[in-house]
């Protein structure tokens, strides 16, 4: 199991000659989830999927290829995988050649469910536009709103509130103001929202000073979204939750995180900042 202290990040690095599993970087969620109480069993269902843009490898005669692909890493694994060691690790297939794509999915499937603890999806899609339509996440924005804003951060819980007192709603809520930073690093991780729910109105001006309080917070993508999730369920007791986070890609890797009350599957498709 690694630790944030080996990891490549913020780290000059000289990459290897070719294909090598041992460059992934398991790291354990457990740590993190202890810090805002949560533990086995889990209070939510979720994925983590990722998408890789470089990537590259040989075929049989020499000649590249190149795919876009799609992880879906399950919320219920007991590890992340650390970004800057997905990416070396993808970046060493580019001098293997392999057979054909299906050979590629297979050592990827394999390498990466070692490394979570957890079965992983792998899909490689052709680089063609047509596959890869660009979508907003729907829901109504909170960013209009008019508000004075003087906190960001550490994440502040407290300004979220629920009208218990209404009716119960299902709303779709959406912001484009979700900022943290790479706890390593300090680098900043910029991402959009998306909060879906049913039970008492959420108040919209304090769930949006709420998301902005991470901006100068410290704590990796899977992390942030899990303490939004589990704020919003201590705070305001909504009967069902998702929330989804779309950053924007770093080092050919965008993580979009999902964490919901159902066994729902959030689609991919790609926002117009990623």
């Amino acid at each position: 199991m690694g630790t944030i202290e080996n990891s490549t990040l913020g780290k000059a690095t000289s990459y290897r000659g070719g294909y090598y599993p041992g460059l992934l970087l398991p790291l354990a969620r457990a740590g993190n989830r202890a810090q805002i109480g949560v533990n086995e069993p889990l209070p939510f269902y979720g994925v983590d999927v990722w998408n890789a843009y470089e990537l590259s490898w040989l075929d049989q005669r020499g000649k590249p290829h190149v795919a876009l692909a799609e992880f879906r890493i399950p919320a219920s694994s007991p590890n992340l995988i650390e970004s800057k060691s997905f990416k070396l690790y993808l970046n060493g297939f580019a001098r293997e050649r392999l057979a054909d794509a299906s050979a590629l999915q297979a050592i990827l499937t394999r390498d990466l469910s070692a490394a979570a603890g957890g079965a992983v999806d792998v899909m490689l899609r052709e680089a063609h536009a047509a596959q890869h339509a660009l979508a907003d996440l729907p829901g109504a924005s909170l960013d209009d709103q008019e508000l004075t804003i003087d906190c960001y951060g550490p994440p502040h819980a407290d300004f979220l509130h629920a009208r218990e007192d209404a009716p119960a709603i299902r709303e779709t809520l959406v912001s484009h103001l979700l900022r943290s930073n790479c706890p390593v690093t300090g680098q900043p991780d910029w991402g959009s929202v998306q909060i879906a729910y049913r039970g008492a109105p959420i108040e919209h001006a304090g769930l949006l000073r709420y998301l902005i309080s991470f901006r100068n917070h410290n704590e990796f993508h899977e992390h942030c979204v899990e303490r939004i999730f589990v704020d919003l369920m201590r705070r305001c007791a909504p009967q069902q939750l998702s929330v989804y986070a779309r950053y924007t890609r770093r080092g050919g890797l965008d993580i979009n995180p999902f964490r919901s009350t159902t066994e729902a599957r959030p689609d991919n498709v790609r926002t117009p900042r990623q």
